[in-house]
C-alpha cells in the first residue's frame, strides 16, 4: 500500500496550457463605385455604371430644369480602421452632373489604423461637376486617410465642397485622439492648380483650440470653385459671407476661388456653406441636403 505521505514528495505532472488566442480578425468594409456620363442630344446621359461592395450609387429622377444628380451611399453605415472605399466620377464633354451623399459620413473609433477613402473626379472640356457631399463626422479615437483627386480638361468647371465635424456635438464629445489626413489635388490639363491638405494627429481638441488653427471651433469646411471666370465671383461671394454666422474668408486667383469656413457647430457651418454654394450655383443644393 502506498504511503500517502510519500506521495506528497512526488513531482506533479506538467499541466498542458492552451495556446494563447490571437486577436480575432475583424471584418473590414471594402467598396468601389464608378459612374460616367456624357452629353447626348442636349441631355446628360449615363454612360457607365459599376458598384461593388459597400459603395452604392443612386440616380434619382432630376427635377425639371435641374442637372442630373448622383447620390453616393456607404451601406456599411460608417468607416473604421482598415476600411477602404473608392469612388470614380467621370463627366464627358458638355455634360453636367451633381454628386452628393445620402447622409453624413461617420468615422468610428478605430482599434488600429485609419480607414481609407479615395475620390477621383474627371471632367472633360465643357463639362460641369458639383461635388457636394454632406458632412464627415469624426468620432473620438478614429482614423481617416482621404484623398480627393480632380482632373479637369480645357474649360471644364467644378464646384468642390468638404465639411469636417470634430465629435458628436449633441453628446458633448471631445476628440482627444485622432489620426486624420485629408488631401486635395486639382489639375487642369495635367497642371496642378490647387493643392490642399489637413493633418491632425493627436488631441484634436487641443490642436484646434489655437487661434492659428480653429479657435476652438468644432466644424471646418472648404468650398473651391474652379472655372475660367471664378475670380469674377469673388465680390459676390464676399457679400454673401457677410451674412454668415461663422468665421469665413474667401480668396481668388486665376481660374479658382477658395472659401474657408470655421464654426462652433455643424449646424452653423452647414447653413453658411449652403448659402455660399447656392449663390455660386444659382440654384438650390440637392434634395438630400434638405432632408
Amino acid at each position: 500500500m502506498t504511503d500517502p505521505a510519500a506521495m506528497l514528495d512526488l513531482p506533479m505532472p506538467a499541466m498542458a496550457h492552451a495556446p494563447a488566442e490571437s486577436p480575432p480578425r475583424l471584418q473590414r468594409a471594402q467598396g468601389h463605385a464608378r459612374i460616367a456620363f456624357r452629353r447626348v442630344e442636349e441631355r446628360t446621359r449615363l454612360l457607365e455604371f459599376y458598384q461593388q461592395g459597400c459603395c452604392k450609387v443612386r440616380l434619382p429622377r432630376p427635377e425639371p430644369g435641374r442637372p442630373v444628380e448622383a447620390v453616393l451611399l456607404n451601406t456599411s453605415g460608417g468607416i473604421t480602421g482598415g476600411d477602404r472605399l473608392e469612388y470614380e466620377i467621370a463627366v464627358g464633354a458638355g455634360a453636367e452632373l451633381v454628386v452628393t451623399t445620402q447622409a453624413a459620413e461617420r468615422i468610428y473609433r478605430s482599434p488600429a489604423g485609419p480607414g481609407f477613402v479615395i475620390n477621383r473626379l474627371n471632367v472633360a472640356a465643357g463639362g460641369s461637376l458639383d461635388w457636394l457631399p454632406q458632412e464627415t463626422i469624426l468620432f473620438d479615437r478614429c482614423g481617416l486617410d482621404r484623398r480627393l483627386e480632380v482632373d479637369l480638361a480645357g474649360d471644364a468647371t467644378a464646384l468642390l465642397a468638404e465639411t469636417i465635424v470634430f465629435g458628436r456635438g449633441a453628446m458633448g464629445e471631445a476628440v482627444r485622439t485622432l489620426e486624420l489626413t485629408d488631401r486635395w489635388r486639382v489639375r487642369r490639363d495635367g497642371a496642378l492648380v490647387f493643392a490642399d491638405g489637413i493633418v491632425v494627429n493627436g488631441d484634436a481638441t487641443a490642436i484646434l483650440a489655437g487661434g492659428a488653427t480653429a479657435s476652438a471651433a468644432t466644424a471646418i469646411g472648404s468650398l473651391v470653385f474652379v472655372a475660367p471666370d471664378a475670380p469674377r465671383r469673388l465680390d459676390e461671394v464676399r457679400a454673401v459671407l457677410g451674412e454668415c454666422a461663422g468665421e469665413t474668408g474667401a480668396s481668388a486667383w486665376p481660374g479658382l476661388l477658395n472659401v474657408r469656413f470655421v464654426a462652433a457647430s455643424s449646424q452653423i457651418l452647414r447653413a453658411d456653406l449652403r448659402r455660399v454654394a447656392e449663390a455660386l450655383r444659382r440654384r438650390p443644393l440637392p434634395r438630400v441636403w434638405h432632408c
